[in-house]
């Protein structure tokens, strides 16, 4: 059996509303948000940063119901400011990549979802 990691869930360019280095770390987002592409808390994430090329790997943290929130935390906040547009996701590891299929959910500039992406 062979497993491969592939595309499970994305949060395509959203935009950091808060950063404190002073939080123990991770990455808050809007639970609405989270719920769309079925991301859960404490899931391990990519977040690549669409404004200045930084990429990095977190955990989630559940953020209040349609606030919109994309919050980096710890030493993330450091790679990324308030306005930068990041694209989130988490993969699956599965020996049948076939079977996932990723939601990817598209998000306005203030983080509110538009639709999902094909």
């Amino acid at each position: 059996m062979r497993l491969r990691q592939v595309l499970s869930a994305k949060i395509h360019r959203a935009t950091i509303t808060e950063a404190d280095v002073n939080y123990v770390g991770s990455i808050t987002i809007d639970q609405d948000l989270m719920d769309r592409v079925d991301m859960v808390p404490g899931e391990l994430v990519h977040v690549w940063n669409a404004t200045n090329g930084e990429r990095l790997e977190t955990y989630t943290i559940s953020g209040p119901r349609g606030s919109g929130v994309i919050q980096m935390n710890g030493p993330a906040a450091l790679r990324c400011r308030v306005g930068d547009v990041v694209v989130v996701a988490t993969f699956a590891l599965t020996d049948e990549p076939e079977s996932v299929r990723p939601r990817v959910a598209l998000v306005d500039e203030k983080n509110r979802f538009t639709g999902y992406a094909n």
